[in-house]
């Protein structure tokens, strides 16, 4: 009897042991459930946060764009301020603070965390609808490509962009991309995107991703009516796509140019870090007559309506952070004086969606 107490008791005990261990993994897997869910709520609100706050960074910099852009400094003039001579008429700039194109801009606190902003003009890079053979050929210098190689890629996006279904030598049309494992048709119109590229012959993942997305872009500068010289009516202008701003121009563009080293161009990024060039002669002063003449074909100082925009907002632990491309058009002709042309929330690695809206 006593032996069968026992073993009930053991038994009993085992279960009590048994229960005692199950309610603890249950309660063990739980509580880890109710922390991972906890760990995403909070990543996906900071996440959240981080994204509104790099959108107060894309605000920021459009509205110092149409400030800088559109809206000129105010200017006071000088007459009957104490020093100045009467009869001497001239203007003093009001000075207040701006953002510059092109350079670094110093991060920003917003809300609970900061924005870091980038702004550059379309004019420094290389117009994908408007370059000539030369440009685009140039373009390529910066990678390791044959001759044949590079005429393959040039003379492809001169037929993708062109009207006509006849194909130069190098080059390719519908015949080509219908023999394709997937066919598609040759779009003979302008690039919409610069991703385009990728369905451009001789253009692959590498090139574009090593750095030519970098360096192209597909935004045409409107045309202008200016008055004839001889003031007979009015003639057509357009910004000459054949040329890159030097003030925009990143550091792959400028390498790109004939006779350029590491050396001149570090010489150019370090003055555009105090001022931009705001003569020719400046830019022959810095590299030099004979690089001058070399780069000077394929250099201006015009700036393009359009211009982009990179903002990363992060938390401040900085654990955090979302980023934002947004392509703009500045003019104040324009309902509120710009329009969003293109837009891409960078951590998505969305297509860029295309606005016609102003």
């Amino acid at each position: 009897m006593k032996a069968m107490m026992k073993d009930e008791a053991g038994i009993a005990l085992f279960l009590v042991l048994w229960v005692l261990t199950l309610l603890s993994v249950i309660a063990g897997e739980f509580c880890f459930a109710m922390r991972t869910e906890v760990n995403i709520t909070r990543n996906f609100k900071d996440q959240t946060i981080s994204y509104y706050i790099a959108l107060a960074g894309i605000n920021r910099a459009i509205g110092e764009m149409i400030r800088n852009e559109v809206m000129p400094p105010t200017r006071v003039s000088s007459i009957g301020v104490p020093g100045q001579p009467e009869e001497k008429e001239t203007e003093v700039e009001e000075e207040r603070e701006f953002w510059r194109i092109n350079v670094e801009i110093p991060p920003e606190s917003y809300g609970e965390g900061v924005y870091q902003v980038r702004i550059e003009n379309e004019s420094g890079k290389i117009n994908l609808n408007g370059a000539n053979e030369a440009m685009l050929k140039m373009m390529l210098n910066r990678f390791d490509l044959d001759e044949n190689e590079k005429s393959v890629i040039v003379d492809s996006i001169l037929d993708w962009r062109d009207k006509n279904d006849v194909h130069r030598l190098n080059g390719a049309e519908n015949e080509y991309y219908r023999s394709l494992p997937k066919p598609y048709e040759c779009k003979d119109g302008d690039f919409d995107s610069v991703e385009e590229l990728l369905m451009v012959r001789g253009v692959t993942p590498e090139i574009f991703y090593g750095g030519l997305k970098n360096i192209v872009t597909v935004f045409k500068p409107p045309v202008k009516r200016q008055r004839s010289t001889a003031g007979r009516g009015f003639r057509v202008v357009g910004a000459d796509l054949n040329k890159v701003n030097i003030n925009a121009a990143t550091k792959d563009v400028l390498l790109s140019l004939p006779s350029m080293t590491e050396d001149l161009v570090q010489q150019i990024m370090d003055f555009r870090k105090e001022s931009d060039f705001r003569s020719l002669a400046e830019v022959t002063a810095l590299v030099g007559g004979s690089v001058y003449n070399a780069i000077s074909p394929y250099i201006t100082l015009e700036s393009s309506p359009y211009f982009s925009i990179r903002s990363v907002g992060k938390m401040a632990d900085g654990r955090i952070q979302q980023g934002i491309e947004a392509w703009v058009e500045i003019d104040r002709k324009l309902k509120k004086g710009f329009r969003i042309v293109q837009w891409r929330d960078r951590a998505e690695e969305s297509e860029p969606a295309t606005s016609d809206g102003e």
